[in-house]
């Protein structure tokens, strides 16, 4: 990314990623570097602190969303009702899992909503309340202030997300990017360049049809 800016002169960047890029360590770095950032948090990894914090003043309406302050930079929580019920049928159907588990118990199985009391296995109900604050949420973190990019915008540009993954797709499977069945230096890259034009073009052909 470095060498990028550099080559290019950019002013300021923002790194957009998935949640497992965010760390202390990580967004040290970004700082460090002058870089900013959007990346999507997985909120049930956040202190219980933070969770009420979020309960308590997000509104359960479509499209809804807030800002708070966090060492990792600001966490912008947002709800959607379809999200609530997708989240909502998983947790039941969880929770239906666990209950089947603590009546059938099993030494090899561990499922998320129960947890072990010497050698008895029960249902984890401060886990499913945690949960239950959480339905129809998600959260993205970022450095950006609101006067620069408000909470909408950056949820938007943290789903462009979508456009990359699916160049990859294209990449693989129908340009077979990969395997490459090639043992010299020369021939990989050539392989690798004429399937990244084959990218840019479908892409070009694509954008040009819409």
């Amino acid at each position: 990314v470095k060498l990028l800016i550099r080559k290019n002169a950019v002013k300021e960047v923002a790194v957009v990623a998935d949640a497992a890029m965010i760390s202390s360590a990580n967004v040290h770095e970004l700082m460090k570097n002058k870089m900013n950032y959007i990346v999507r948090e997985r909120l049930g990894n956040v202190k219980v602190k933070l969770i009420e914090e979020i309960d308590k003043n997000l509104p359960r309406q479509d499209g809804e969303n807030i800002r708070i302050k966090t060492e990792n930079g600001y966490l912008i929580c947002s709800y959607s009702a379809t999200r609530y019920r997708k989240d909502k049928y998983e947790m039941e159907k969880q929770i239906d899992k666990a209950k089947v588990l603590i009546e059938r118990p099993s030494k090899n199985k561990k499922l998320k909503f129960t947890k072990s009391s010497g050698e008895k296995i029960e249902i984890n109900e401060a886990l499913i309340e945690k949960t239950k604050k959480l339905l129809g949420v998600k959260g993205y973190y970022t450095n950006l202030e609101e006067k620069t990019i408000n909470n909408k915008m950056v949820i938007e540009r943290y789903h462009e997300l979508y456009k990359i993954e699916h160049a990859f797709r294209i990449s693989k499977n129908d340009l077979q990017t990969r395997p490459i069945f090639h043992f010299t230096e020369q021939p990989i890259k050539l392989h690798v360049l004429i399937c990244f034009m084959a990218l840019v073009l479908s892409k070009h052909i694509e954008l040009d049809t819409q």
